[in-house]
């Protein structure tokens, strides 16, 4: 192993529960919360149900985990994909961004797969789940991979592949051997985000989940992977340059698990200001009578949402959640952005078509200068007669410096699983949830939510 590949895995294998503050378990069991009520609003997505019929394809073969929502178990990498699928597929997941960024809670399918695996109890998945956000925070604070071409999953097969690992008891040597295969194999392509987005958009981290769960299972089976993946030639240092990647957590240092962003619209992190700010404006105008949107943001912001012809014609889902245009005009249209907001009709519908073409994105220096301390948008609307709406956002809502208290996460559980199961179902997979740390397994959680089918 090569000197960061032995830190990692020093890492890994040092972490304990007990040694766990209390926040952080708390912090740990609101993104679990968080996580499947993503999980939930996103099941009768066409997409999420392509991927449990994939994973259903497998379910003769051995039974490790469960794809949430049914009551039956398929191989622990076709659960991963699937359950992973769901979680992301309405881009409300949680968020963190420094040098660069991505979706942490994608490392859950990875975790309660193995976890399943290992009839694992509540204590040893927090702990796990702890270890991956210090992994893939971590390695976002060190290098922004995206300039160099590769896209987010790169930072989640590494901490699921560590996360999984720590739950299914590998040695140190297989912990090493499990982060070599995941990542040498799974370089994944930024282009999955740019441009018109496609299906797979919602799919990279799932699929990261999966290569991650199989280069475990490769591991535990003793196969080897690369030696120094990290700093040996035609590693990851000669692909993104030198990096210094802190991964300990103390004192000074809190476990990153409590950095991530919380999202209240299913967009893209970084139209989150944006759309609060149209719902906020919406209040004193109408929408009709709308002529002109003129909105100021932070740079990646722009580049992301509002730099390309496709944010103004969105032809998919994909491309409209990440259209800072389409999400604003639905917002003020409407008043709220959810799920429904993306159905293919309302692509184009007339009003949705008009609003767009009002609509102006500029870079405001010093909202890039800020980020990613704060995810500035100031919104200016006119209206026909002249009226003019000024709405600046600095934190959305679910910010780290705006957080969603306890009672809106479950608020979000609660709204999202409507469509999914009763409300009795509700309420006893959210007691359940609040309870995990006390959970002798966690095949009972998924239980819970296999009353569906």
């Amino acid at each position: 192993m090569d000197a960061t590949t032995n830190r990692l895995v020093d890492y890994a294998m040092g972490t304990e529960y007990s040694r766990l503050p209390g926040t952080t378990v708390h912090e740990v069991k609101r993104r679990l919360i968080d996580t499947f009520a993503c999980a939930v609003g996103a099941y009768d997505d066409p997409l999420c149900k392509m991927a449990r019929l994939i994973a259903k394809r497998y379910s003769g073969a051995t039974p490790d985990a469960t794809v949430w929502g049914s009551n039956w178990r398929t191989t622990a990498d076709a659960a991963a994909f699937a359950n992973g699928v769901m979680l992301r597929m309405l881009d409300m997941s949680d968020m963190y961004r420094v040098k660069s960024g991505g979706h942490p809670s994608d490392t859950i399918a990875a975790i309660w797969a193995a976890a399943e695996m290992a009839h694992s109890d509540g204590p040893a998945v927090i702990n796990a789940i702890t270890l991956a956000y210090d992994i893939y925070c971590g390695f976002c604070d060190a290098v922004d991979v995206n300039v160099k071409g590769w896209d987010q999953p790169v930072y989640s097969v590494i901490a699921s592949a560590l996360g999984a690992g720590k739950v299914l008891g590998l040695s140190r040597e297989q912990m090493g051997n499990a982060l070599s295969l995941a990542l040498a194999p799974n370089m994944a392509m930024v282009q999955s985000r740019r441009g018109e987005l496609s299906a797979w958009k919602g799919c990279a981290g799932a699929n990261a989940s999966r290569n991650a769960l199989f280069a475990v299972v490769l591991s535990q089976q003793g196969f080897t992977g690369p030696t120094a993946v990290f700093e040996g030639k035609g590693g990851l240092r000669d692909i993104v340059g030198e990096f210094s990647w802190n991964i300990s957590a103390d004192e000074f240092t809190p476990h990153r698990v409590s950095s991530t962003h919380l999202k209240s619209f299913p967009v893209c992190y970084h139209a989150q200001s944006a759309a609060q700010a149209a719902i906020e404006s919406r209040r004193s105008l109408r929408a009709e009578d709308i002529s002109e949107v003129n909105i100021e943001t932070y740079r990646y912001a722009f580049l992301m949402l509002g730099n390309d012809p496709t944010r103004w014609a969105p032809s998919t889902r994909e491309t409209a959640d990440h259209s800072m245009p389409y999400v604003v005009a639905v917002a003020l249209l409407d008043g709220e952005v959810t799920a429904q907001s993306f159905a293919n009709k309302r692509l184009t519908d007339p009003a949705v078509v008009r609003l767009m073409q009002t609509v102006s994105i500029a870079e405001n220096a010093e909202f890039t200068a800020q980020y990613p301390q704060t995810s500035f948008c100031k919104m200016s609307v006119r209206t026909s007669s002249g009226k003019e709406v000024v709405t600046e956002v600095k934190y959305p809502k679910g910010h780290v410096h705006n957080a969603m208290d306890d009672k809106e996460v479950e608020e979000k559980f609660r709204v999202l699983f409507r469509d999914f199961g009763n409300k009795e179902q509700c309420e006893r997979a959210l007691k359940g949830l609040w309870s995990f740390d006390r959970l002798i397994d966690i095949g009972d959680i998924s239980r819970l939510f296999a009353m569906h089918h």
